[in-house]
């Protein structure tokens, strides 16, 4: 069985998985088309930073209370967060480039 990389989170988990480290969550919804694009993107960065990175995902529609706080207003949103803190937020489908340069350089 392959291991998951990317966690699931949500209003309840959201804060607890920030908290720390570096995270970069994915805010997407089941029916958003660019959404469904970036998922073999993410799990190229959850493979190329295992260990280093976190990588997350939260459903808007499931976790309305965070998107508020975050003022997601399109998806796909990701947020880089590094010790809790938003360091970075990219709005719609971006390249794996784009995504591992941004990371790379809050390391």
């Amino acid at each position: 069985m392959k291991k998951e990389l990317i966690q699931h989170v949500s209003d309840e988990s959201f804060s607890q998985a920030t908290a720390s480290g570096l995270v970069l969550v994915d805010f997407f919804a089941d029916w958003c088309g660019p959404c469904k694009m970036l998922a073999p993107i993410l799990d190229a960065l959850a493979t190329e930073f295992e260990g280093k990175v976190t990588v997350a995902k939260l459903d808007v529609d499931a976790s309305p209370k965070t998107s508020t706080v975050f003022q997601i207003t399109s998806v796909p949103t990701l947020i880089l967060f590094k010790g809790g803190k938003e360091v970075q937020r990219f709005i719609g489908l971006k390249d794996f480039e784009t995504f591992r340069k941004n990371i790379v350089q809050f390391m």
